[in-house]
């Protein structure tokens, strides 16, 4: 490769810029951060010990909360390191595995929850061939295929990146490796990499979110089409903790990259990233775990056989 950068190490500015809120923010931040670890373990934990969760929707619930702690695993773990040594540089190689780790995991991230879409489509619209469609090899087959498909978006963004040269000053007004915010230090042209954030982006994006819009869609009409008591009620109350989710998910991502830049400053991105990278992952247990009857059901026997077998 004849560009390369010339510079060995970013300077990253972290989650705020005045050292008075830093052990603040460290002590807040690795609370989360243990926080989500310990919720999304025991989501995993809980659906594969308990045979009644092992069926599609936990089975990609299960994969959702894997994203969910390589997602801010890839982001804040580097910051509070850098918090806590009070070196707040990151390597070349390590800002650009930093950017491949994030941007996989977040895309698995909304490409889970369009299949987790997908799933309850099928159970409310199509609940006697739900067992045919959703069986485990189309179930794995999904899996891979999300995997595949962020890997590649990752990968490119990545490769992209590593052509650029860097002969500024190496500053990251971010508190990980985010794309816009290293393009900006670029010296090289950069048209590339902005047309494949705009058409990869956008695609990994827009694509899960209206798929899931179209699923629902149909979801509705099928729930106000059924005249048992009850019957609505019950069928859409299957959906509620994936659809909070959504909401979350996707209100915070698109706060952080769909805003003007006009209307943006360097202080609100990194509010919504942090949002969207460590508060979203860190929710998404509870909401599943208090909202859903089979996973309380199955949290508490976890426990329980836990403090047995301690005992």
């Amino acid at each position: 490769m004849e560009n390369h950068s010339s510079i060995s190490e970013f300077f990253l500015q972290g989650i705020s810029g005045f050292p008075e809120q830093q052990q603040l923010l460290y002590g807040l931040f690795l609370c989360m951060y243990l926080v989500t670890l310990t919720g999304n373990v025991l989501i995993i934990l809980a659906i594969g010990s308990d045979p009644h969760l092992h069926t599609p929707m936990y089975f990609f619930l299960a994969n959702l909360s894997f994203a969910d702690m390589g997602l801010i695993s890839s982001t804040v773990t580097k910051m509070l390191f850098n918090v806590q040594t009070q070196h707040h540089t990151i390597s070349y190689t390590g800002c650009l595995i930093q950017m491949y780790f994030f941007l996989m995991f977040g895309d698995l991230d909304s490409f889970f929850l369009a299949v987790m879409a997908y799933d309850r489509y099928v159970a409310i619209c199509r609940p006697l061939h739900y067992s045919t469609i959703m069986s485990a090899r189309f179930c794995v087959l999904m899996l891979a295929l999300c995997w595949v498909l962020t890997n590649v978006v990752a990968l490119t963004h990545t490769l992209l990146m590593a052509r650029l040269s860097f002969c500024v000053s190496g500053e990251i007004a971010h508190f990980f490796c985010d794309i816009t915010p290293v393009l900006k230090l670029s010296c090289s042209d950069t048209h590339i990499n902005e047309l494949m954030v705009f058409a990869l982006g956008g695609t990994v994006l827009m694509v899960p979110f209206v798929s899931i819009v179209i699923s629902y869609i149909h979801i509705v009409f099928a729930v106000l089409r059924v005249r048992t008591p009850g019957g609505g009620t019950k069928a859409f109350s299957t959906c509620s903790s994936h659809l909070c989710v959504v909401c979350v998910f996707y209100g915070t991502l698109f706060s952080a990259y769909l805003c003007p830049p006009s209307v943006v400053s360097v202080e609100k991105d990194i509010a919504a990233a942090a949002v969207y990278t460590v508060v979203t992952p860190m929710l998404n247990p509870f909401i599943y775990s208090l909202r859903n009857k089979d996973m309380k059901g199955a949290l508490k026997r976890l426990l329980c056989s836990r403090r047995i077998f301690s005992s």
